[in-house]
Parts: structure tokens; C-alpha cells; sequence
């Protein structure tokens, strides 16, 4: 058995593409157009795993599947979904750039190591430190939780 993807349904696909590619960093692999099904598929992988994606499908390593359905409908229940982890250099330059993008950070990495955002449909993203932890630093040290994760 093996991991190949985690799906969430978005309802703007242009406002989670700005959110998971633009801001975030993901790199889009693979668009699948439905038209008799009335939905798009955008599968992203993570900047070190597109090389690996690409080569071998989105069954080659773990991916985000962005499933929009083009018929409006209403999604509930964004936090019971869990969360998406991500793993990176620098924690605190991440945070720092999303921050910059406008993306509130809910969990501050006070702990050098862990974070948590939200996606524009309210999927909790957890932010890893590759690594050891970062040593505790300003401003992240004593910002406050905003919200929920």
C-alpha cells in the first residue's frame, strides 16, 4: 500500500490556485477538464517532488488534488477534514512570505518548528521545519493563535 493523494473540493479554483500555487508555492502537474462530469481536476506536488510527479504521474508521489465542480455548491466542514502537512527549508521565511501574500498565520511557528494556515476553503495546512527546530525568534516567538486551525 501506498500514499497518492489527498483531494479537497474548492469552490473558486482560481482563488485556491493564487492561494496554493501563487502564495504557497505548489506547482500545478496535471489538469483534468470534465466536461460530462462538469468538473476540473488540478492535481499540485511540492516544488522537490514536480521532477518526480511529472516522470511518473500523479500516482509517482503524494499530490494535491483540487477538485472543482462546476455546478455551485456548498462545502461544510473544512476544519473536520483534518489538516495537509508540508515540510520546508525555513520555516520562518515561509511564514514571512505568506504573511506578506496576505495570508493570516493561525499557529505561529513559536516553537521554530510547526505552524498552521488556512486555505481560502478553510482546509487547515500544517507547516513542518525540515530538520531540527529553529531556535525561538521574533516576531513568531510571542504571536498570539489567530482563529482556528
Amino acid at each position: 500500500m501506498r500514499y497518492l493523494h489527498t483531494m479537497v473540493r474548492v469552490t473558486d479554483l482560481d482563488a485556491a490556485l493564487d492561494f496554493y500555487v501563487t502564495k504557497f508555492g505548489l506547482v500545478e502537474t496535471r489538469r483534468i477538464e470534465n466536461e460530462k462530469g462538469r468538473f476540473t481536476l488540478v492535481f499540485l506536488a511540492a516544488p522537490d517532488e514536480v521532477d518526480t510527479v511529472r516522470g511518473q504521474g500523479s500516482r509517482g508521489r503524494p499530490t494535491l488534488e483540487l477538485t472543482y465542480n462546476w455546478d455551485p455548491e456548498t462545502y461544510t466542514g473544512g476544519r473536520n477534514f483534518g489538516h495537509l502537512a508540508y515540510e520546508v527549508d525555513d520555516i520562518y521565511a515561509t511564514c514571512d512570505k505568506l504573511m506578506k501574500a496576505g495570508v493570516t498565520i493561525n499557529r505561529p511557528p513559536r516553537d521554530g518548528n510547526m505552524a498552521f494556515i488556512r486555505s481560502p476553503d478553510n482546509i487547515s495546512i500544517e507547516i513542518l521545519q525540515k530538520g531540527d527546530p529553529k531556535a525561538p525568534a521574533e516576531p513568531w516567538a510571542s504571536m498570539p493563535n489567530t482563529g482556528a486551525w
